[in-house]
């Protein structure tokens, strides 16, 4: 399986997908400081909500073999600026997470355009907490 680091800003989800993908229970807790998985890193929401972590990121991204930028449908504003997978030497795929809480296939769409922009290769649509699309993205990192 690939190891998968997570990048999003607080609250996206990146917590709760990595308890999903390791199939342990879900439980709300914050993210203090950069946490590792059996296969997956989860970060801060800092790391991508401040600039000057950036570089946290691409430290800790050293240990993955796939970036994952995480992206609330619930969200009207995106954290990742135009072009921003470019700064990782590995593949960049994108989450759109809370597609359950989605208003309407635009809020999807929306995030969509933001991973879009951010310059990712693939785009996932995923549920942790109702299971759905999560599947696929296992699938991926199983490839």
């Amino acid at each position: 399986m690939k190891r998968i680091i997570f990048a999003g800003s607080t609250g996206s989800g990146k917590t709760t997908l990595c308890q999903r993908l390791h199939g342990h229970a879900i439980a709300y807790k914050k993210t203090q400081a950069v946490e590792n998985f059996e296969q997956a890193i989860d970060t801060p929401g800092e790391c991508i909500e401040n600039r000057y972590l950036y570089k946290m990121l691409l430290v800790s991204s050293v240990d993955a073999d796939v970036i994952g930028l995480v992206q609330d449908c619930t969200k009207e504003d995106s954290y990742f600026p135009p072009a921003f997978s470019t700064m990782f030497a590995k593949p960049v795929i994108g989450i759109v997470t809370k597609v359950e809480l989605a208003r309407s296939q635009e809020d999807i769409a929306q995030a969509r355009d933001h991973l879009q922009a951010a310059g990712v290769e693939r785009i996932f649509e995923v549920s942790t907490m109702e299971n759905i699309g999560v599947e696929a993205l296992q699938s991926y990192l199983e490839a």
